[in-house]
């Protein structure tokens, strides 16, 4: 009888144990992208974005980019001003895709814009220089006029199209891969500083 009931609490301890480690397992915290400010400021060529935003991909994502799988992020900027008597204006707008991915021979995270590369030796580093704009030129000068207001759009969010196919069914159903992505909006009147 004591060895069946000392079997029993066991078992009963081993599987509350490994329900304990599931429910860890599937509560990983689900990454973020917020933005922190944006500002845009006059110059030579035109009007220049700066802004700043926190990343945090989450564990999942984390580990997926730490075994190779390559991540596309999109900054979305749109300038527009608005009108009472009909639709919105559009004045400008400017899309860049960026890939952040994982050299397991170099051991360095590469961050990407277009043909230029960047070499970081932590995910952090790399998150860091990802979350940075500075000096962008989103718009012409003469696309904006002096007196008028305008509102400010900005994004950068996870492309979950670029993943691998397999992925993105991964993507879709589980709260580990989702990065949820909030959107800076302010206005903005020629003269004053960005928000």
């Amino acid at each position: 009888m004591v060895f069946i009931t000392h079997s029993l609490r066991s078992a009963s301890l081993t599987l509350l144990l490994a329900l304990l480690l599931t429910f860890t397992a599937m509560s990983a915290r689900a990454g973020s992208i917020e933005p922190v400010q944006g500002q845009l400021t006059p110059g030579e060529d035109g009007y220049a974005l700066s802004a700043e935003f926190a990343i945090d991909l989450g564990a999942r994502l984390e580990e997926a980019v730490a075994r190779g799988v390559p991540l596309n992020f999109i900054l979305e900027f749109t300038l527009e001003r608005k009108r009472w008597y009909w639709v919105d204006e559009h004045i400008a707008s400017r899309i860049i895709d960026y890939r952040l991915s994982y050299n397991a021979l170099t051991q360095q995270y590469r961050l990407s814009v277009g043909g230029l590369h960047s070499g970081f030796a932590t995910l952090p580093e790399a998150l860091h220089v990802l979350g940075r704009v500075a000096g962008l030129v989103v718009a012409d000068k003469s696309a904006i006029t002096l007196g008028n207001s305008y509102v400010v759009a900005l994004r950068l969010s996870l492309d979950k199209s670029q993943l691998p196919k397999p992925l993105q069914l991964d993507a879709l159903g589980s709260k580990d891969w989702q990065v949820e992505a909030k959107t800076l909006r302010w206005q903005f009147a020629p003269g004053a500083m960005g928000r």
